[in-house]
C-alpha cells in the first residue's frame, strides 16, 4: 500500500490517507513521503475531478439558477465550500513544501475551485463583506458617464480590500467590476487596468495576515478581488473554467496564493476549517 486519496460515492471533496489508512492533510504527506512531488499533481487532479462532480449536482444553484431547495441542500453546500477551502489550502501548502513552482494548469484549477467556493457562500448568505458594501449609488438603467477608478476603503490598511468604482459626472459614485471595464466600458486602458488590478490583489493578500487585521474582513476584502478577477477570466459567461491568458504563470501563482489567502484568514475565526474528515 502508497499514500492514496479516499473518496466515496456521497462524498463531498476527497482526502488523504497514508500507508496504514490514517487520514493526513496533503501538505504533512509531503514531509514523510519518499517522492513527495508526485503527490502534488495528484491532488490537484483529483481536484478537478471534484469540480467536475460539483458543477454537475449543484450547477444551477452555483450559476444564480435557483436558491437552494432546503437545509439539507444548504448543508451540502456548507460542505462543499469548507472542502474546497481546506483542499485549495492543502494544495498551496503542499506545493511551497515541495518547492514547486505554481504551473499556469493550477492557476486554472484552483481559480475554479475559489470561484465555486464564493459561489457556494453567496448562494447561502455567508459570503463576507464586499469593500464599500452599502456606500455605492444605484446604477440607472441605460449609458453611465463617467470614469472607472480604482479605491481602496483604507489606504492605510490595505486588508480591508478595495474596488473599482464608477465615478459619474454627477459626483455620484457607482459599483464596477473589472469584466465591465474589459468588455462594457469605452476609452479603458484595459492592460493598465488588468495591471491595477493584479497589484491591488497582491497587496490586499500580503496585508490579510496583518496583526490587527479582522479575518472576516480580510477574507471578504480577498475574495472580492479574487472573485472579480476570476468571473473576468473564464472561458465563457456560463462557464466557471478560469483562463489564463498568454500563459502567465505570475497570474497562476497570485490566485493560488490568493485563494489561499482568504481560506486562511476564515480559518483563523474557525479552527476546525482545515480538519481533515476522520
Amino acid at each position: 500500500m502508497i499514500p492514496h486519496i479516499r473518496q466515496t460515492d456521497d462524498q463531498i471533496g476527497f482526502y488523504w490517507v497514508t500507508a496504514a489508512g490514517r487520514p493526513v492533510s496533503l501538505p504533512e504527506l509531503v514531509g514523510i513521503d519518499d517522492e513527495p512531488r508526485r503527490l502534488v499533481p495528484t491532488h490537484l487532479s483529483a481536484l478537478d475531478d471534484a469540480l467536475i462532480d460539483a458543477a454537475g449536482r449543484w450547477g444551477e444553484v452555483l450559476g444564480g439558477g435557483r436558491p437552494a431547495r432546503d437545509e439539507a441542500e444548504r448543508a451540502q453546500l456548507t460542505e462543499l465550500y469548507r472542502a474546497l477551502d481546506r483542499l485549495i489550502h492543502e494544495y498551496a501548502e503542499a506545493e511551497r513544501r515541495a518547492g514547486l513552482s505554481t504551473e499556469v494548469r493550477a492557476g486554472q484549477i484552483i481559480g475554479t475551485s475559489a470561484l465555486l467556493a464564493i459561489r457556494a457562500r453567496m448562494a447561502l448568505d455567508r459570503a463576507g463583506p464586499v469593500p464599500f458594501g452599502g456606500m455605492l449609488d444605484e446604477p440607472p438603467t441605460g449609458v453611465v458617464a463617467g470614469h472607472g477608478q480604482f479605491h481602496y476603503v483604507d489606504a492605510g490598511a490595505a486588508w480591508r480590500g478595495g474596488r473599482w468604482i464608477l465615478c459619474g459626472q454627477d459626483g455620484r459614485k457607482f459599483p464596477l467590476t473589472l469584466g465591465m471595464l474589459l468588455v462594457g466600458s469605452s476609452g479603458v486602458e484595459k492592460d493598465a487596468a488588468v495591471q491595477e488590478h493584479r497589484d491591488a490583489l497582491r497587496s490586499v493578500v500580503s496585508a490579510a495576515g496583518d496583526t490587527g487585521a479582522d479575518p472576516a474582513v480580510a477574507a471578504g476584502a480577498v475574495d472580492w478581488l479574487l472573485y472579480d478577477w476570476l468571473m473576468a477570466h473564464r472561458e465563457s459567461d456560463g462557464s466557471a473554467a478560469i483562463e489564463i491568458r498568454s500563459g502567465r504563470a505570475d497570474d497562476a501563482a497570485m490566485i493560488v496564493t490568493a485563494a489561499d489567502a482568504a481560506a486562511c484568514a476564515r480559518a483563523r475565526a474557525d479552527l476546525a476549517l482545515f480538519a481533515v474528515p476522520a
